[in-house]
C-alpha cells in the first residue's frame, strides 16, 4: 500500500445521527420484546434451517441497510424459544431483567478485557467487589474471593483442578499427571451435575476417577456411603482429593446434607466443593436457610447469577475461602507480554492467577447493575416467590387424581407425571412384572406428552428420570411467573394429555 493511501479517517466509526438511529431502533426492539413477552408463544414453530431461510446465509460484501438488519433480527426473536416467558419452566435459566440487558450493552460498549487491573482497572475492582457480594448473599463468607466465569461448568472444573493440585503438590505442574503417583479420586452423588464427570475427563483424571455416592429416598447424598467409598479407596492405595456436594440438584432441586459432608471432608483432609450453580441463591429465602447449613464450611462454591439471580448469560461464579489455593494452582512465569511491571498490591492483581481464561469480558457489570437497581431484598423476595410457586404446583399435583408427584419439592423444581385413567386402573390389580410394564408405558406416555406441551407454545416443561420414572420437570426461576401461570400450565398438560 502506498503511504499516501494510509487511512486518514475511520471507515467504521459513525456520525451522531447514525448512532442515534441505531440506538433508537435497538431500544425499540428491546422495549417491544420485554413489554410483549407474555403474549408470545413460549416456543416458536420452528425447524432446522428455518431461521437461515428467513434471514439468508450468504456473506454480504456490501453494507446492508440498518432497517433490513433490524427486521431480520426481529425474525430471530420470533423464531426463538423465550426463556423469559412466564410459563417457561424447561431448564434452569432465569430471564434477564431489563436492567441486566442494558448493562450488557454498556459492558460491550466499554469492551474492557478483564484480565488484570492494568488491563481493566475499573472492571477488575468491580468484579472483585461483586464476588465478595455474592459470597455475602448466599451466607458463605463475608470476605469471599474468587472470580466470575462463563458458568457453573467452568467454575466446577476450576474447583476440581485446585483440589487436585492441592492433593498432588506444586511439582505436578512440571511433571504431569502421569508422574504424580497414585491416582486421585473425587466423590459426588448419583444426582450430581454432568459437569463434574466432564471436568474429571477434561482435566485428564478420567471419568472413572469419580466415585458415585448413593442417594437416599429424598435423592440426597448418603454420608455413610461416602465414608465407605473413601475408606475403600484409601485401602486400595488411591488418594481421595475432593468431595462435591450439591446445593440444589438440577433434576429435583434437593440439597445434600452439607454439614455432614463437610465433616467427612475435613476428617480426611479433602477439598470440599459445593456445586450451587442453580440452588445456592435459594438460601436467600428465609424459609430455606436450614437446608443450606454447612455451606459456609465449603472450600469453594459455584453459583450462577444467570440461573437464579435474573442476570443475562453468561455469568457464573466460583467463590473461594482461600484465594491462595487458587493462586498456587494457576500462578506461573508469565509470558513477557502479560508481565506486570511497576505495579504492586491491588494494582498487580491478575485474574489469570485464579482461573483458566485470559481474555474475559466485563461480566460483573450486569451483576452489579442488577443487585444495585433492585436491591438484594427484592431479589431475595423474588427467589422466595419462585420457591412458593413450586410448592403451589406440587400441591395442585398432589391433590389431583390424574397426576403424581415424583419427588419432594425443596427449592423451585417440581417433578411430576400424568396418570391416564386406563393405566391407573390397571396398576392396582397388576402383579410386579405387569406393574413394571405399565410403568414403561407411563414413561412413554409422559415422554410424548412433554413433547406436545413443548411444541404447543403454551408452556414449556423439560424432563428428568426420578427413580426410573419419566418426570415432567418444572423449574421455576422466573420473576414473571404468577399463580395463574402455574394453574394454566396444569390445565395445558391435562388438556394435551387427553389427546394422546
Amino acid at each position: 500500500m502506498n503511504i499516501n493511501e494510509l487511512r486518514s479517517k475511520s471507515a467504521l466509526d459513525l456520525p451522531q445521527d447514525k448512532l442515534d438511529e441505531i440506538s433508537l431502533q435497538a431500544t425499540q426492539l428491546v422495549s417491544d420484546y420485554f413489554s410483549g413477552i407474555r403474549d408470545r408463544s413460549v416456543r416458536a414453530e420452528n425447524y432446522a434451517g428455518k431461521t437461515l431461510k428467513a434471514i439468508g446465509n450468504e456473506l454480504d460484501r456490501r453494507a446492508v441497510p440498518l432497517e433490513t438488519l433490524m427486521a431480520e433480527c426481529r425474525s430471530m426473536f420470533e423464531l426463538s424459544r423465550h426463556n423469559g416467558h412466564p410459563r417457561f419452566f424447561g431448564y434452569v435459566a432465569s430471564p434477564s431483567t431489563p436492567i441486566g440487558a442494558y448493562s450488557d450493552l454498556l459492558a460491550s460498549t466499554l469492551n474492557a478485557n478483564i484480565t488484570c487491573w492494568r488491563s481493566g482497572p475499573a472492571g477488575t475492582e468491580v468484579e472483585r467487589m461483586v464476588v465478595r457480594w455474592l459470597g455475602q448473599l448466599i451466607s458463605y463468607d463475608e470476605s469471599a474471593s474468587g472470580l466470575l466465569t462463563s458458568g457453573g461448568s467452568m467454575a466446577n472444573m476450576i474447583a476440581m483442578l485446585i483440589a487436585a493440585r492441592r492433593t498432588l503438590g506444586p511439582e505436578v505442574r512440571n511433571k504431569g499427571l502421569w508422574q504424580a503417583g497414585s491416582p486421585l479420586t473425587f466423590y459426588a452423588s448419583s444426582e450430581a451435575h454432568l459437569s463434574i464427570a466432564k471436568a474429571a475427563d477434561v482435566l485428564g483424571f478420567g471419568r472413572d476417577s469419580i466415585r458415585i455416592v448413593d442417594c437416599d429416598q429424598r435423592h440426597r447424598l448418603i454420608p455413610a456411603h461416602l465414608r465407605q467409598l473413601i475408606e475403600e479407596d484409601r485401602k486400595n492405595g488411591l488418594r481421595p482429593s475432593c468431595v462435591v456436594a450439591s446445593a440444589g440438584t438440577v433434576n429435583t432441586g434437593v440439597v445434600d446434607p452439607l454439614e455432614e459432608v463437610s465433616e467427612i471432608a475435613r476428617e480426611y483432609a479433602m477439598w470440599f466443593h459445593v456445586d450451587g450453580a442453580y440452588g445456592a441463591p435459594g438460601v436467600m429465602d428465609p424459609g430455606k436457610k436450614e437446608l443450606f447449613r454447612g455451606l459456609e464450611r465449603a472450600d469453594s462454591v459455584s453459583l450462577d447469577p444467570h440461573k437464579w439471580l435474573y442476570v443475562p448469560v453468561d455469568a457464573g461464579c466460583l467463590l473461594l475461602r482461600d484465594a491462595e489455593a487458587a493462586a498456587s494452582t494457576f500462578r506461573t512465569d508469565e509470558a513477557d507480554y502479560i508481565k506486570l511491571h511497576g505495579h504492586q498490591d491491588d494494582e498487580a492483581f491478575a485474574f489469570w492467577d485464579y482461573g483458566i481464561e485470559l481474555s474475559r469480558r466485563f461480566r460483573a457489570l450486569k451483576v452489579w447493575f442488577t443487585l444495585r437497581y433492585y436491591g438484594a431484598d427484592l431479589i431475595a423476595q423474588s427467589i422466595a416467590e419462585d420457591n412458593a410457586l413450586a410448592q403451589y404446583l406440587a400441591m395442585l399435583i398432589d391433590s389431583a387424581e390424574d397426576f403424581e408427584l415424583l419427588a419432594p419439592v425443596e427449592l423451585s423444581i417440581c417433578c411430576f407425571r400424568y396418570l391416564p385413567k386406563n393405566i391407573l386402573a390397571q396398576q392396582f390389580s397388576a402383579n410386579p412384572d405387569e406393574r413394571k410394564a405399565l410403568n414403561q408405558t407411563l414413561n412413554g406416555f409422559n415422554e410424548r406428552l412433554m413433547s406436545r406441551v413443548q411444541t404447543s407454545g403454551r408452556a414449556y416443561l423439560s424432563n428428568a428420570m426420578v427413580d426410573g420414572n419419566f418426570a415432567l420437570r418444572a423449574c421455576i426461576t422466573n420473576f414473571r411467573t404468577t399463580k395463574s401461570d402455574i394453574e394454566e400450565t396444569v390445565d395445558v398438560v391435562r388438556e394435551l394429555a387427553l389427546g394422546i
